[in-house]
């Protein structure tokens, strides 16, 4: 969101747009989460997770607002690159999980379509002002979830049929 604003980048509001819409919605959800939640421990570590979010943010904010002023759109490009592949790389966590088990119990079916459209999307936009910024992270973005997808379908089709069954072999 950050990199989409004026003072960063002319011309970028689409992008300071879609993403402002985007960090209220995780906002929202985030927070009705560490209302709700029956695990204690489990909403400590999320609002934890949130407020050195908060703090990281503001640091960033603060050393591009008072070190940067030609460059800044460099060091804000590269800090939401290093992010937004971070985001895309999160499900590669569960891959392994996905192989050893033979099943797809464990990978959201949805949340891999969700991750490639989204790539697919920010990489052709990326193209339009070629912006390499959203092409760089956005490209590896939906290369992920073309592999994530085929992963996928793969375990899906050819896996274990009865996941809990592979699932519980795989625990003992």
């Amino acid at each position: 969101m950050f990199y989409g604003l004026p003072i960063v980048k002319k011309d970028n509001i689409l992008v300071l747009t879609i993403n402002s819409v985007g960090l209220v919605i995780e906002l929202l959800y985030l927070t009705v989460y560490v209302v709700y939640a029956n695990d204690r421990k489990k909403r400590l570590r999320v609002a934890h997770i949130l407020l050195a979010e908060a703090a990281l943010t503001v640091a960033v904010v603060l050393i591009a607002m008072l070190c940067f002023d030609k460059h800044r759109s460099l060091f804000v490009g590269i800090i939401a690159d290093v992010f937004n592949i971070i985001m895309y790389a999160a499900p590669l966590g569960i891959w392994k999980k996905v192989i050893t088990t033979k099943s797809v119990e464990y990978m959201p079916f949805w949340l891999s379509v969700a991750g490639l459209s989204n790539g697919i999307c920010w990489t052709i936009y990326g193209l339009i002002p070629f912006d390499p910024f959203l092409l760089v992270s956005n490209g590896l973005g939906a290369i992920f979830g073309v592999i994530q997808l085929g992963l996928y379908c793969y375990f899906y089709f050819y896996g274990e049929k009865n996941s809990k069954e592979g699932a519980k072999k795989q625990s003992e």
